[in-house]
């Protein structure tokens, strides 16, 4: 049984997570200049591979020998990396990244679909589907309802982003049998990434052949080192402990809190701007959070019920 209810720790452990995933938006940004898209995504997985491993051996952990789990690891790398990033950049090849954005922030809504249907511990319940409408209004409102003009572009590509979005719910829920298997989130990082590089590594270079590619910039390989260290190896750590302990329709909740520091990243690092829409979003962000979690409003309740 998990934890429906996060602890001060996994809601800490939350918002370092969307502050790495946020950050991940700038660095793409600058390897986006040099490099195309997959062979980016093949860099990142193949290099968090790479750290991964080198610190599984210095710290002489165990790799995992078993055949039965690493058919496990292809599973939840296709469905955790391969599938939705695939589908993500060919999607955005056809429509705007703000309007990809707020098609891929539906995931909570599969996540709670999918573990209601499939996991025992993780009912549907009113108030998760509430809060979840609540936060996606809010990624609505933050990333900007001008966005919304663009639905007129290929459908078919903003069901390939659907497609990637059910795709993540899918891999949160199928990640949480980890836990039953008493296998540590590092384990699970190793052999999703190690499983998505194989997968990938031919697929690019039939595509997008990176060894035809010019060299690129020092300030490209630093932002797909911190790309690969950061936002995707230490990331993906925190995401399975959090899966672990919280459930797979919290550990989503992230989702809704990316918009927010990828906004305050651009806000300091590029010298954005925040209007009034984007504090509004935050704020809907922040209601549909304290929704899910409940501790709040049972409070407020059982306060009410008393004489």
């Amino acid at each position: 049984m998990i934890n429906q209810r996060m602890s001060a720790k996994d809601w800490s452990m939350l918002f370092l997570l969307s502050c790495l995933w946020g950050g991940s938006f700038f660095f793409i940004g600058i390897a986006v200049s040099e490099l195309p898209p997959l062979t980016i995504v093949t860099l990142r997985v193949g290099l968090a591979a790479a750290v991964l491993w080198t610190f599984l051996l210095v710290t002489g952990g165990e790799a995992p020998k078993s055949l039965k789990l690493w058919g496990t690891f292809f599973v939840l790398g296709l469905l955790n990396n391969v599938i939705p990033f695939s589908l993500i950049v060919w999607g955005q090849t056809h429509i705007a990244s703000g309007l990809a954005s707020i098609i891929n922030a539906t995931t909570p809504l599969f996540t709670v679909l999918i573990a209601g249907i499939f996991l025992s511990d993780e009912h549907i319940t009113p108030a998760k589907l509430t809060g979840v409408i609540m936060g996606l209004l809010g990624v609505i409102l933050l990333i900007g309802p001008s966005v919304l003009a663009g639905t007129n572009s290929d459908s078919t590509a903003q069901l390939a982003v659907v497609g990637a979005a059910i795709s993540y719910g899918f891999a949160t829920v199928y990640g949480r049998r980890y836990k039953a298997m008493g296998i540590s989130p590092l384990t699970i990082v190793i052999g999703q990434v190690t499983a998505a590089s194989i997968i990938l590594i031919p697929l690019t270079f039939f595509i997008e052949r990176p060894d035809q590619t010019p060299n690129p910039s020092i300030s490209i390989w630093l932002a797909i080192l911190s790309l690969a260290i950061f936002s995707t190896a230490f990331a993906y750590i925190l995401f399975f402990r959090i899966l672990s302990s919280s459930g797979a329709t919290n550990v989503v909740l992230v989702t809704f809190l990316v918009p927010i520091t990828a906004s305050l990243l651009g806000w300091l690092v590029l010298d954005e701007v925040l209007y009034i829409e984007h504090f509004i979003g935050m704020l809907c962000i922040g209601l549909g959070l304290t929704v899910i979690d409940g501790r709040i409003f049972n409070k407020v309740i059982r306060s009410l019920k008393r004489p």
